[in-house]
């Protein structure tokens, strides 16, 4: 039997910024790991902003990693997609 989050047991997890692109497979991928766990997030294209993709580019030594994910003013990059990387991170559980 699946097991279906309810409100109160949605991970309690800080305001999440997700940079990324329409065109990423681990863009969607985490997005999908995201959405499954009820975890809430906003998503920046950096394709249509350059002050986002400037600061992809800073956090992260002037690679273009995506997604970059910001949580509490810390950045990380998740690709290539790593679940276990991102539920580590954000402190929520590996399996829905």
């Amino acid at each position: 039997m699946a097991h279906r989050l309810r409100r109160s047991d949605r991970p309690k997890v800080e305001a999440i910024r997700l940079y990324t692109t329409r065109w990423c497979v681990d863009c969607w991928r985490t997005k999908q790991f995201l959405d499954e766990r009820g975890v809430l997030y906003q998503e920046v294209d950096v394709d249509e902003d350059v002050e986002a993709e400037e600061l992809i580019l800073r956090v992260n030594e002037g690679r273009r990693k995506i997604p970059t994910i910001e949580v509490q003013g810390r950045y990380f990059a998740c690709s290539p997609f790593d679940p276990e990387q991102l539920a580590g991170e954000l402190k929520i559980p590996l399996n829905p």
